[in-house]
């Protein structure tokens, strides 16, 4: 892999926040070629503090909190690694399928860089509970961040790949079912 660099990194943040505003130049900013798709797994390792959070807020919110945290947690862990690698490969798959091979790097690199707004949406969603506010408050933005998650997923694969919206739902739908799948193994690798 190649060694990281600073501006590389910016311009996927930069380009992940113009895609979340639904602004279609943000593929501008991701280089075609293998190695945006390399780099661009920096954003996994952006998003793994988040993860992490993540996983220990609802575990501190549970009644009781499962057992043995540190096997949870190693257990999500495997899961989250999972998530990442397994959709890029099964989405390269179905670029090939969709005779989008040549598009698939830089589509790969736009949904990794734009996991980070779907993870900080998440971070964001503690806010409500924590202020106090009514539970059905707290739904109704988890449910608003759901559809704005599938859309942005959608949006970012009709425009890296140049398809028409129903191949881009096929995108969605995989990773849809890739982490409902990888969610249930590791939920019961870690005890949830």
């Amino acid at each position: 892999m190649p060694p990281l660099n600073a501006p590389g990194i910016v311009n996927g943040l930069a380009s992940a926040w113009l895609f979340a505003r639904g602004r279609a130049e943000g593929l501008l900013l991701i280089p075609p070629g293998m190695d945006s798709a390399r780099h661009s797994f920096t954003a996994a390792l952006l998003c793994l503090p988040l993860f992490i959070a993540l996983r220990l807020i609802a575990w501190w919110m549970q009644a009781p909190p499962p057992a043995g945290v540190m096997v949870a947690l190693a257990g999500e862990l495997v899961g989250y690694v999972l998530g990442w690698v397994a959709f890029a490969l099964a989405s390269r798959m179905l670029a090939e399928q969709a005779g989008r091979a040549a598009q698939w790097p830089q589509f790969i690199a736009a949904w990794n860089w734009s996991n980070i707004v779907q993870y900080l949406l998440l971070v964001l969603l503690l806010v409500p509970p924590a202020l106090g506010l009514p539970a059905w408050v707290g739904n109704a933005l988890g449910l608003a961040a759901v559809g704005y998650a599938v859309w942005l997923e959608w949006f970012v694969a009709r425009t890296a790949l140049g398809v028409q919206s129903m191949t881009a739902v096929m995108f969605v739908v995989l990773d849809l079912a890739l982490g409902l799948f990888i969610g249930g193994v590791t939920g019961r690798i870690s005890g949830n």
